[in-house]
């Protein structure tokens, strides 16, 4: 029997993180001591105050029935409470909020709900590949924003071609920014609202990383700025905030009919996220040891920082120091014809997983990107193994 794929698994790359994990597999099949600064997935445990509530609901029969389709009230509820405490913004939790297995999932199926064939997406260009396997799953067409270092890595929406604007549907943003760390200014963000505004484009903020951030920055929600409501879903994620990766729970919120049309999306394609999640979910956002769990947990990734932003520039490497996210940007060496070529050498030479620029898209050429996700010994093992090989 012959199996043929349907026309757009053919089209679907193999996934970034799932072709890294592959070449992990290999070199761990052959004995390499493997230090992964690849996949931004948090080493640390998730808060003890979130897994005791998840304990003692996952021992409660009430919770072992589908959760209702909109998502607990108290976990919607928790999210508007957040917002207003972190960013003294008002949300209705009913027709506000909806409730993700994770922001990834939203973020996927937004295109589905919004994009006909031969409509337009703007996407960052490097970015979350995600924005555009969406884009393409809907039949919708990719017009790529390049986020240049020269522009602060941040679209230029001038030089978007206006009948590609007037054709756009939606325009995905990612600040703090993956990969390249790099935050948004309020005055950037009502550029873009007057730009929503100007040619109807649905705003997609994705904002995983708001509450890691170094130096004093503090990232700010999209809704925040006058008018951002009124043109954007903002996706957040429990995932990166509270270590919580593994428990697929995340949020969507803003406007009103745009939060409505995802979550009658996804009560048709799933039954929800487990309740005995939820209420943990609901322990994570509103919990006194909130505030300082989130600021011990950016003081941990500002030392790793630090110390491979040191390293890495004295070995010559340019780096983007970043301002939020736990990443780190840096500028391939010149002896490597590209990214894929010099992360490759890097992991067979050294044992040392890092991403090649590429795969965040074409204007991620020429760099390559480091997750701060191993603690400072294990960090400088990693860049000290980088340096013997650049060095010969």
């Amino acid at each position: 029997m012959l199996i043929q794929p349907a026309e757009r698994i053919e089209k679907l790359p193999r996934y970034l993180f799932a072709e890294i994990d592959r070449k992990i597999r290999i070199a761990l099949d052959k004995g390499v001591d493997v230090i992964r600064l690849g996949i931004g997935d948090p080493d640390k445990a998730t808060p003890c105050y979130i897994v005791s509530r998840a304990m003692t609901e996952v021992q409660m029969p009430s919770n072992h029935t589908y959760p209702p389709d909109a998502g607990l009230p108290e976990f919607k509820q928790a999210v508007a409470s957040y917002y207003k405490k972190r960013h003294n913004v008002e949300l209705d939790p009913e027709r506000e909020v909806a409730v993700l297995l994770g922001s990834k999932e939203g973020i996927a199926h937004i295109s589905a709900c919004f994009v006909n064939p031969g409509d337009v997406n703007l996407v960052p260009d490097p970015g979350y590949p995600v924005y555009g396997i969406g884009t393409m799953f809907a039949g919708g067409e990719v017009y790529r924003m390049p986020l240049l270092e020269e522009n602060f890595f941040l679209p230029d929406l001038a030089a978007i071609d206006q009948s590609v604007a007037d054709r756009a549907k939606l325009m995905f943003l990612n600040y703090p920014n993956n990969p390249t760390g790099a935050v948004a200014s309020p005055e950037f963000f009502a550029k873009v609202v007057e730009f929503a505004n100007r040619h109807n484009v649905i705003v997609c903020h994705d904002q995983a990383y708001s509450e890691i951030a170094y130096d004093g920055c503090k990232p700010i929600s999209f809704l925040e700025v006058p008018g951002g409501k009124d043109v954007c879903i903002e996706f957040g994620s429990l995932s990166k905030t509270f270590n919580m990766t593994g428990w697929r729970i995340g949020y969507a919120v803003g406007r009103a009919e745009v939060v409505e049309v995802l979550s009658r999306y996804k009560t048709n394609i799933d039954s929800g996220t487990f309740k005995a999640i939820q209420y943990a979910g609901m322990e994570a956002l509103t919990n006194p040891e909130m505030a300082s769990f989130q600021e011990k947990m950016s003081a941990i990734y500002q030392e790793r920082r630090d110390v491979a932003v040191s390293m890495l520039t004295g070995m010559g490497i340019a780096v983007c120091v970043p301002k939020a996210a736990f990443y780190v940007w840096a500028k391939v060496p010149a002896d490597f014809a590209s990214s894929t070529e010099f992360v490759s050498h890097i992991l067979e030479e050294t044992g040392v997983v890092i991403t090649p620029g590429r795969g965040f898209g074409e204007y991620g050429e020429g760099y390559f990107r480091i997750a701060l996700t191993v603690d400072v010994p294990r960090m400088q093992e990693a860049m000290e193994r980088i340096s013997r090989v650049l060095k010969k």
